[in-house]
């Protein structure tokens, strides 16, 4: 694999991490594919799953919060996989709790997730692609990256970071070549956890209310083909039914 290039998602959960990087093994790319341990044989089972397909994927447990390991990560794709030419950042950790019962442990952990393991992971993309002149860095935001609501103080605190990161990166990258993308989904995305805890979900589906997983990976691919003339920083995706 040595020639192949790779990309990197953070994030690789059942849904749209999962898409996404199905989405780039689909245009030749490695998928690495990143969670932490304990959810280790899911993600197993899903890089087999692109495997199946005759495409390219691998399983890669790490803690996106921990600094060693995702410099050994980075590492490890360069040296054993290929050149990383695509970098997508795909954490959630949304939970709700009212601001006097929020504790400095769980915002805290939020941030971590949220945003500080975005910058590990963008600053070890920057590392690898600045030298060779070309990559792209995606970030996946979330209608708290623009705006914070009742109960939200650490998801919007985290995401408007991650959003403040991303335009940072892509003010000092895009000179070098590096595109760098911030997306924010508005919207519920028709996902394992949605599914179980919504209700009406075939009925939103069937009027195209909720968001595909697939669609919105195939916008990710779209981000990444687009000629630097006319490269995309923040792109936002929601159903055509969703009030903003």
């Amino acid at each position: 694999m040595a020639d192949t290039g790779a990309c990197l998602v953070i994030g690789a959960g059942d849904d749209t991490g999962a898409a996404v990087g199905r989405a780039f093994a689909r245009e030749g790319l490695v998928a690495c594919l990143v969670r932490r341990e304990r959810h280790a044989d899911q993600l197993e089972m899903l890089a087999q799953s692109i495997r199946d397909e005759g495409l390219e994927a691998l399983a890669m447990p790490a803690d996106g919060r921990d600094e060693e390991a995702v410099i050994a990560l980075v590492d490890h794709i360069e040296r054993e996989v290929g050149p990383l030419e695509v970098a997508v950042f795909n954490v959630g950790a949304n939970v709700s709790f009212p601001i006097t019962e929020m504790t400095a442990q769980v915002y805290k952990k939020v941030w971590e997730m949220a945003c500080f393991a975005g910058f590990l992971m963008g600053r070890e993309a920057a590392r690898r692609m600045v030298p060779r002149g070309r990559g792209t860095i995606i970030f996946t935001g979330a209608t708290a990256s623009t705006r914070g609501r009742p109960g939200m103080a650490a998801f919007a605190g985290a995401k408007h970071g991650l959003r403040a990161l991303s335009q940072s990166m892509a003010r000092e990258l895009g000179p070098k070549n590096i595109h760098v993308a911030h997306t924010i989904i508005d919207g519920a995305i028709d996902s394992n956890f949605i599914r179980q805890n919504v209700p009406g979900v075939d009925d939103l589906r069937a009027q195209d209310a909720i968001l595909n997983p697939d669609h919105i990976a195939a916008n990710y691919v779209m981000l990444h083909r687009q000629p630097r003339d006319a490269w995309t920083h923040e792109l936002d995706l929601r159903p055509w039914k969703e009030n903003w």
